[in-house]
This record gives C-alpha cells, sequence and structure tokens, in this order.
C-alpha cells in the first residue's frame, strides 16, 4: 500500500535529488531552449499589452506550492476594458477574415501545427511546470493539441454548402455555410494547451475570429500558443488571448457582448448554467463541455488484464484530473476480488508521484487545495460509511501540500459522496454488480453524461451497452478515447456540441439558404 512509510519517504529524498536542477520554476525557465514563448501580457490585436490598470496575479507551481521557487510568474490581469478592446478588435478583424480562402487558413494552421512540433518539449516543460502534469502526459498533451491544427488545416477548404432541389421546376436552393463571427473561448486548466486547440483550431478553419481566456492557472501555455499564432502569420486581431483573474466578470461580459456571436465553454455543469442564461438576453449560439461521472464497466467475461490497465489509464491519468476521468468502477461480482488484487497489486508496483520533471515520475500533484478538499471529503465520507482502503488513502506532504496518494476504495454503495459527485482526484471507488441491467441502470443513475467505458469480450454485449449507455463517448475494451478524429462532448447535463472531428466545424457556421428563382 502507498502509505506515508519510511521507505517511501527515503523515495521521495530521492526523487528530490532526481529534480535539483528543476527545484525553482525559474530553473526550469531558463532552461527553455525557445525563450520567447515565456509571456506575461495579454495579446490583443497583433500586440503584447500589460492590464489597462496594470494589475497582475501570481501563476504558481503546484508542485512546489509549500517551498522556494513555487511562483512562476507575475502575469497581466487583463480587465474587463481590455476584454472589450480585444472584442472591437476580433469583430474588425473578422470583416476580412471571413473573405480569405480555406487554403489560406489551411496554410496558417498547418504553420502552427509545426511550430508547435518544433516548440514541443518547451511547451511541455510549462505546462508541467504551471499544471504539474508529469513531463511524458505534458508532452503527450502537446502532441495531441497541435493534432487538432493539423486536423482543422485538412477540413477548412472542405467547409462545403449544398444545392437542394426545389419543388419548383424554375428554382435551386443553394445552401452556404458562413463563419458565425466573433467567438469567445473559455478554458480550464486540466489541458491548457489541448483546450484551447481544439476551439481555436475549428473557429479558425471556418473563418472566425476569437478572444481566448485561459484559466488562471495555467495562462503561460496559452500566451505561448498565442506567440506561435503570431509567427504563424495569423493577422491582427484574429487571435486574441487575454489572462485574467476575473474569471466571473469575463464570462459575463462574453456572454452578454453582443459581438461575440458564439462561446465555447469547458468547465463545471454549474458555471455552464450561469453562462447559458448570461447568455439568453442576446442568443448567441454555444456549445458547452462540462461535468462528468463517468462510468468504467468490467463484465464477467472481460479480459481482466486489459481491463485493469484500462482502468489505470482512464481514472489516473493526470491523477485523476480531466473530465472524460473514469468516476465510478462497477465489476461484476465474480471477478471483483481478482480485479481489486490486480488492479492494487500493478498500481503499488508502478507509480510513482512526484515533480513532474523527475525521472520516473508517474503521478503528479493536484492543482491547488480545492481539489485536495474535495478528494479528502469523498474518501472520508465513504469510509465513514463502511468503504474499505485498498491501496492509498493518505496525503502526501513530505512530497507537497498538493500530493495525494493514488487511492483504492472497496465496497461503495450508491449513498456515498463518491457515487454521485465527480471527485477529479486521484481515487478509484469500486462498485459490485450482479446483471447486465443492474448496472447499466447504476451507471446511468446520473444527471451527467460526458464519456463511459466498458470491457467485456461478448460482441452482442458491447453493442447493446453502448447504446444503452447515457454518454456522449464510449470506450468498447479501451480507456483511450481522445483523438482529434473524435466529435468529443457529452449529453444530459455534460454538456452539447461536439468539438474535434468533422463535427467540429458546425458550432462555427451558420446555414444560409439562397433560393435562386426564374430559371429556364
Amino acid at each position: 500500500m502507498l502509505r506515508n512509510s519510511a521507505s517511501n519517504i527515503v523515495k521521495a529524498t530521492y526523487t528530490r535529488r532526481l529534480y535539483s536542477t528543476y527545484d525553482s520554476s525559474s530553473k526550469v525557465l531558463s532552461s527553455l531552449k525557445n525563450k520567447d514563448l515565456i509571456r506575461t501580457q495579454g495579446y490583443i490585436n497583433g500586440q503584447w499589452v500589460a492590464s489597462s490598470d496594470n494589475s497582475t496575479f501570481e501563476v504558481n507551481n503546484p508542485a512546489l506550492a509549500s517551498g522556494a521557487g513555487t511562483k512562476i510568474a507575475d502575469v497581466s490581469s487583463m480587465t474587463t476594458k481590455d476584454y472589450v478592446r480585444a472584442i472591437n478588435s476580433a469583430q474588425d478583424a473578422f470583416s476580412d477574415f471571413k473573405k480569405t480562402t480555406g487554403r489560406y487558413r489551411s496554410d496558417l494552421l498547418m504553420n502552427l501545427y509545426r511550430l508547435m512540433q518544433e516548440n514541443q518539449d518547451d511547451l511541455a516543460k510549462l505546462i508541467v511546470l504551471e499544471n504539474g502534469k508529469p513531463y511524458a502526459d505534458a508532452f503527450g498533451e502537446v502532441a495531441y493539441a497541435s493534432s487538432f491544427f493539423q486536423w482543422f488545416a485538412e477540413e477548412a477548404p472542405r467547409v462545403y454548402g449544398d444545392i437542394i432541389p426545389s419543388a419548383l421546376a424554375d428554382s435551386k436552393i443553394l445552401v452556404m455555410r458562413q463563419p458565425i463571427g466573433v467567438c469567445g473561448i473559455l478554458t480550464p486548466w486540466n489541458f491548457p494547451a489541448a483546450m484551447i486547440t481544439r476551439k481555436l483550431g475549428a473557429a479558425a478553419a471556418t473563418g472566425c475570429t476569437t478572444v481566448i481566456k485561459p484559466a488562471s492557472e495555467t495562462p503561460l501555455s496559452a500566451l505561448a500558443l498565442a506567440y506561435l499564432a503570431e509567427q504563424a502569420g495569423f493577422p491582427k486581431g484574429s487571435v486574441n488571448v487575454l489572462p485574467s483573474s476575473d474569471a466571473a466578470g469575463v464570462g459575463k461580459l462574453m456572454c452578454e457582448n453582443p459581438t461575440i456571436k458564439k462561446v465555447s465553454f469547458t468547465g463545471s455543469t454549474n458555471v455552464g448554467k450561469l453562462l447559458m442564461s448570461q447568455s439568453s438576453s442576446t442568443l448567441k449560439k454555444l456549445s458547452m463541455e462540462l461535468g462528468g461521472n463517468s462510468p468504467f464497466i468490467v463484465f464477467n467475461d472481460a479480459d481482466i488484464d486489459k481491463a485493469v490497465d484500462g482502468a489505470i489509464g482512464s481514472k489516473f491519468r493526470s491523477s485523476g484530473q480531466t473530465c472524460i476521468c473514469t468516476n465510478r468502477l462497477f465489476v461484476h461480482e465474480s471477478i471483483y476480488d481478482e480485479f481489486a488484487s490486480k488492479l492494487t497489486k500493478k498500481l503499488s508496483e508502478t507509480v510513482k508521484l512526484g515533480n513532474g520533471l523527475a525521472d520516473g515520475t508517474t503521478h503528479g500533484p493536484l492543482i491547488h487545495g480545492k481539489s485536495m478538499n474535495k478528494v479528502r471529503s469523498h474518501i472520508e465520507d465513504a469510509t465513514s460509511k463502511g468503504a474499505k482502503v485498498l491501496l492509498g488513502g493518505n496525503k502526501r506532504e513530505d512530497l507537497g501540500v498538493n500530493f495525494h496518494e493514488l487511492t483504492v476504495l472497496g465496497g461503495v454503495t450508491q449513498e456515498m459522496d463518491i457515487f454521485n459527485e465527480e471527485t477529479f482526484g486521484p481515487v478509484a471507488p469500486l462498485i459490485k454488480f450482479k446483471s447486465d441491467e443492474e448496472v447499466i441502470s447504476l451507471a446511468n443513475d446520473t444527471d451527467v453524461g460526458l464519456a463511459g467505458y466498458f470491457y467485456s469480450s461478448n460482441i452482442n454485449r458491447v453493442f447493446k451497452v453502448a447504446e444503452e449507455l447515457q454518454v456522449g463517448m464510449i470506450g468498447a475494451n479501451t480507456g483511450a478515447i481522445s483523438e482529434s478524429a473524435l466529435p468529443f462532448g457529452g449529453v444530459k447535463e455534460s454538456g452539447f456540441g461536439r468539438e474535434g472531428s468533422k463535427y467540429g466545424i458546425d458550432d462555427y457556421t451558420v446555414v444560409k439558404s439562397v433560393v435562386l428563382g426564374g430559371l429556364d
């Protein structure tokens, strides 16, 4: 078990030695090959500018939250006045950008794709600094993020319309797809690069201009992307990136400003509902990727070893801090003990907590104290109601205040908070089930429906369960579903709209119909 034993303290000391050259954020920044990526001001209309009131906020390294070198940078906190300026600049730029050809926009996006590839190592280090995820995960995120620019570069020349036969012999119906206008983009901290690129890529491909607010925890990755967009040749005003500590004020402004025609938001369901309400006065187009409570089902005919690997990847990737992470693991009663044993054994043998830039680190810290509090609350509630800690269960303050052991809970029931709420942390609750009907009912017993996973070797069951799970995305015999070709999004209170794939273009266009009459 991953306990605060003397042996683990020795391991922690060894880990600290490994990243002694990275024991402060400034040393990591100084190690970047392309120091032009380090930006702390807002990017408006092709210019790097400080906040109009000169205010700033700190960006901190969650892995070093209690020690020296915690602060990464002071970043300009752009005001709503600055956002109005950016929105107006984006509107001015839209008048020309919407008229550009799909091939021109494709070239811009491919330029940006290549620049991300060339700067992958530096971009990954920035993600590790401000997000805390291990370097391998961050490096993979940059590859994933850049793939959206490649994908939408390929889609940009193919934003097709249609010709519909009319009921009248002398008429034709022409259908045009046009860019919707200025788009407001609001992104979270858990994928500071990819959550921007899959929105920006689609917007730019259609001819829309953008105003982007990154999460205040992770603005440096967004500002680095703005710099690369500048280098890629994007016209002034077509891409604007404004860090701000005023998330509520900026969100309200974007939703209520009539110039912005579409808002794309990734975040919690509660905030998504608030933004929808604020958008009602302008009836703007919205796409929402909101909270989840993903089920992971292991049927009695599953390959248990593969299911264990899938569960580890799906549940504990980025220490459980992704929107599509498994939140509830349903295991058939006949294989429950074997699955639990193999899962805990593999985790105990392979997991290494630590700084994301240390050799061999597999899992990093939680992002901040609020996340830690929720993890602790879910564990304490579950154990007080009869759940058993099968692995982990403790903070790892010897590593830092934001570190927590990867934890497996057995005997979890519907009465526990962790069954009903998204943990967004490294806690895997195991729940027994007896029949297909029972587990499908349990899996669907939630107001949200983003992702779901299941393992079975029965092809009939695969189709049946895939059809009956009330989620927007499913991994059948896999715990990895994300890629640029996937229509990413949920159902129920997990939101609406799709990102990535050929469907990702739809939310950034409007359909215009032209009836051409008087034809011979």
